[in-house]
């Protein structure tokens, strides 16, 4: 028998309310079983994972924050910005190891406008061509400054260079790009890229705590968070008033080599109880072996502290600096984790997917 459209719709709708009292009726009995005695959708809990004092870790939250409104590849490798250097000064003291210099950017008349928040990185191409004749490839630097840059402005661009130099078959080779903006004058225009990344973001909650641990020039995204955090000026500016625990550890090979410490000392001065700086200076101090200091020998020191931290889903660690550093990070990380009886090697990952452990290693 063949039926119109309008009696197959009429048909169908009356047996919506049969359908729903079935499914309510099936519903009913399941959570009754289930020994809920209630009908509802519990709500999935949203904290990240908390360690307990057993050793376990609940099930991680497989959501993360979108920050949907962070800027990506405003400017691309085809088209870059150019951006004209302000100022280019050396951060080292005297009898430092190597050369680190911080570089700013003017980046007014952008259209568009090139943005960026804590965390992320521009590229840099340098000038010039290579060895083939064909021009330098892009390379990423962490910002070190705030959205607001340097001057308060938000016009401006920091980053903090490390010249790279190595030894091939007995001869000094300098990184092309690192010694390029190391020798940069003011005044002069760099074709700018970016920004990038997400990885490195700080969380939007005013009361999170932050676990900051970095090596060399990977101190460049620490100082934008704990100038945003700390800065007069900064605060007064943003929308967001730090009030959790921030905590650095920063490695470096002598005294004269730490950089920016002076920023960081003032902020320990000035805000005793919502900042702490640790240091590991390799060829000045030794650890509890005898042997030198390294960022990890801090990390084992101050186990029971920073693992007392993670327990609160408020914290985040921020591991930036050398590839290198990792390996020991992560060995100091399942010794003090081993010691309250937690793995390290599920409680990492369990972190990484709640949102809670960010890694930039170069």
């Amino acid at each position: 028998m063949a039926y119109s459209q309008a009696t197959v719709v009429i048909g169908g709708l009356l047996h919506v309310p049969i359908i729903i009292g079935v499914f309510w009726l099936f519903q009913s009995y399941v959570a009754k079983r289930s020994g809920s005695g209630s009908t509802t959708n519990a709500r999935p809990s949203t904290s990240a994972a908390k360690v307990t004092a057993s050793g376990s870790t609940p099930k991680a939250p497989t959501s993360k924050s979108t920050h949907a409104a962070v800027p990506v590849n405003t400017y691309k490798p085809k088209a870059p910005f150019l951006g004209t250097v302000l100022e280019n000064y050396s951060l080292l003291k005297e009898g430092a190891i190597g050369r680190v210099n911080h570089i700013t950017f003017d980046l007014a008349g952008g259209n568009p406008q090139l943005e960026y928040i804590e965390g992320q990185s521009i590229g840099i191409i340098p000038a010039g061509e290579d060895a083939k004749g064909k021009p330098h490839k892009i390379r990423l630097y962490s910002i070190a400054s705030t959205r607001h840059g340097d001057n308060y402005a938000g016009n401006t661009v920091s980053l903090c260079v490390r010249q790279l130099q190595y030894e091939k078959d007995g001869t000094t080779i300098d990184g092309v790009c690192s010694t390029y903006l190391c020798d940069i004058k003011p005044g002069s225009k760099v074709k700018i890229t970016g920004p990038v990344g997400k990885e490195m973001l700080l969380p939007e909650d005013e009361e999170a705590n932050i676990i900051m641990l970095a090596t060399g020039t990977g101190i460049a995204p620490m100082r934008a968070y704990l100038r945003r955090m700390f800065e007069p000026k900064e605060r007064e500016k943003n929308g967001w008033n730090f009030q959790g625990n921030a905590w650095l550890f920063m490695g470096a090979p002598k005294t004269a080599n730490l950089l920016y410490d002076s920023d960081f000392e003032w902020y320990k001065t000035n805000f005793p109880n919502n900042f702490r700086y640790t240091k590991a200076i390799s060829r000045e101090q030794k650890n509890s072996k005898g042997g030198r200091m390294y960022i990890q020998d801090r990390v084992l020191e101050h186990a029971d502290e920073i693992f007392g931290m993670i327990e609160n889903p408020k914290t985040h660690i921020y591991l930036c600096g050398l590839k290198g550093m990792e390996p020991g990070i992560d060995e100091a990380m399942t010794t003090a984790a081993a010691a309250k009886g937690i793995k390290w090697s599920e409680l990492r990952p369990t972190l990484k997917k709640a949102g809670r452990w960010h890694v930039e290693t170069y």
